[in-house]
């Protein structure tokens, strides 16, 4: 089959399009999904670079030669095929499955706990501690997969939401957040930002975004009642939650936005990891921080609901051919479109 392989932790130069990768085969538990398209992430460039190291202390985008383990969960089994983000057909059963009948179209979260006696708060994602959707095929555990045939969106607007709207639900049910309060979010205009402001306005939040002057239009669009700039300073003791997809050099503006008693939750550091505050606006205003990694199977669950309900709308800027996988990353790190990017494979239509 055709796909895309990482070679190596390294620049868009690690990745090497094939057509010569073996077929995979669905073993007990697991289905053989055909990928119909699939979303283009921060975690695939992390995870490319070897970002996810303790030894890289820069923003995303910024290189660091001879990095080994420097995936979600250490060193990753090289070569891999990435791809998180996966819209798919189900053609084959593994023995034990079924449960999903062949020809159902289907997602997944693009990473799930799997505790073990060593490490009970492990996970496997996607696309990292296993093969995935920027390939032909990939095999999925059965148990990860959601039916999405009768959800009102084309393959492309499925592809574009496991890893966006999946990351926000679990990171606005960390916050726990309600009707009346008032939520910043940074990096409003990325495609978890975006789906973070349409989860929370549909919710009845009041939404600040923090996005560039050129996609104000965008974030309020989708449910912002306000934009701030990246320059900005956020008012001091304002919001009940901060969700944060950005930190870097601001963090400690963030911390200061929040009410005493307030959240702070992350999932994303594309401007830095390394990151300065006040210990004491922390615990002297009782904040709680939250690092959210995953979403629990309840909460993506109820994404679902609402997907195949038609009640969320993804925002897909530009599809692109998984052959073109290089072009389709510069232009995520350029920062060029809004919301989503969107990998097909060779049997699909560009645009």
């Amino acid at each position: 089959m055709s796909g895309v392989y990482l070679t190596r932790h390294g620049g868009p130069e690690a990745l090497e399009w094939r057509e010569d990768i073996p077929m995979p085969s669905p073993g007990p538990g697991e289905v053989l999904v055909k990928v119909l398209a699939a979303g283009v992430n921060n975690t695939d460039i992390n995870t490319r670079e070897g970002w996810y190291s303790a030894d890289v202390t820069g923003a995303t985008g910024e290189m660091q030669e001879g990095v080994e383990a420097g995936g979600w969960a250490g060193a990753l089994r090289l070569p891999l095929i990435q791809g998180g983000d996966l819209c798919g057909r189900v053609v084959a059963h593994g023995p034990g499955a079924g449960a999903i009948a062949v020809g159902r179209r289907a997602t997944c979260p693009i990473n799930q706990p799997r505790p073990s006696p060593e490490n009970p708060v492990g996970f496997e994602a996607l696309g990292s501690e296993y093969d995935g959707a920027f390939a032909e095929y990939c095999v999925v555990p059965e148990g990860d997969l959601y039916d999405v045939t009768e959800a009102p969106l084309s393959d492309v607007e499925i592809a574009a939401m496991p890893c966006a709207f999946g990351t926000a639900a679990g990171l606005l049910d960390r916050v726990g957040f309600g009707p009346g309060q008032r939520v910043l979010i940074t990096g409003a205009s990325g495609g978890v930002g975006l789906a973070a402001v349409q989860l929370a306005a549909q919710d009845g939040v009041e939404v600040v975004g923090v996005a560039s002057p050129a996609k104000t239009d965008i974030v309020q669009e989708a449910g912002a009642a306000q934009v701030l700039t990246r320059e900005d300073t956020p008012p001091a003791e304002t919001f009940h939650a901060v969700i944060d997809l950005v930190a870097g050099p601001a963090w400690a503006a963030l911390i200061d936005a929040l009410r005493p008693g307030g959240h702070y939750a992350v999932a994303g550091a594309i401007a830095g990891p390394m990151v300065e505050a006040d210990l004491r606006r922390i615990y002297l205003r009782d904040i709680t921080i939250h690092g959210c990694t995953y979403q629990s199977r309840e909460v993506f669950a109820q994404l679902v609901k609402k997907i195949n309900a038609g009640q969320l709308t993804p925002k897909v800027s530009r599809t692109y051919a998984m052959r073109d996988i290089r072009q389709a990353q510069k232009d995520f790190m350029a920062k060029t479109y809004a919301g989503k990017l969107v990998l097909l494979p060779p049997d699909g239509a560009t645009s």
